[in-house]
């Protein structure tokens, strides 16, 4: 268990290992909230958790009365409960945009390091999820020499859902090529060297990285 805050009337039950329940805390740091984190073991979890989340599931965040589950509702709460600094854009079209990239992350890169991380697929599934995502990664690859950030020119949430994705790569066992992968590989560093990007890594992920 960690405890940022003395007197923090935030919970957040969180599993260090797990790449949604980073994007949680990457943005609890860019918002600098005040927040207890209790790291929770998946075999080992707290009696209180299935009470205040009906499938028992990380990360779930605990504010006052109000309990959350599922890492995009958490992280947009928190982006409208703690305005400064905004994670999405202010007008309807670009933050429709914002949500369709993370929806597309969801949908073509989360599976992908889900099927690897978890292993309990055939090997031949876990080798294809990991090629399959290694190809993603280096086609859109162009498309991170756009903008400083994630199609943007400021950190959002879409930098949030992906930035722990990346981190992944050596422990997923993808490594990106040095000529295509190039600017996935500048915009990584520029995201582990953010402050809050450090400041949200539990002791499990400070292992994964290998930059």
């Amino acid at each position: 268990m960690g405890v940022v805050a003395k007197h923090a009337s935030m919970i957040f039950y969180s599993d260090g290992n797990d790449h949604y329940s980073q994007r949680v805390r990457l943005v609890l740091a860019e918002k600098g909230v005040a927040v207890e984190i209790v790291d929770v073991e998946r075999g080992n979890m707290p009696e209180d958790l299935a009470d205040l989340n009906p499938y028992n599931s990380l990360p779930t965040l605990v504010d006052r009365d109000l309990a959350l589950y599922e890492s995009m509702v958490i992280m947009e709460y928190l982006d409208e409960r703690f305005p400064h600094p905004p994670l999405l854009p202010v007008y309807p079209v670009a933050r429709a945009q914002s949500r369709l990239f993370v929806y597309r992350i969801q949908r073509d890169w989360c599976g992908f390091v889900d099927t690897i991380v978890a292993g309990r697929s055939k090997d031949t599934v876990i080798d294809r999820a990991r090629k399959e995502l290694r190809e993603s990664l280096v086609t859109v690859a162009p498309i991170f020499n756009e903008k400083p950030f994630f199609m943007s020119d400021d950190f959002t949430l879409v930098d949030c859902c992906v930035a722990p994705i990346l981190w992944r790569l050596p422990v997923l066992g993808i490594e990106l090529p040095p000529k295509h992968g190039k600017p996935i590989l500048d915009y990584m560093h520029r995201m582990f060297d953010r402050d809050s990007f450090q400041a949200s890594l539990s002791e499990a992920e400070l292992d994964m990285g290998d930059w």
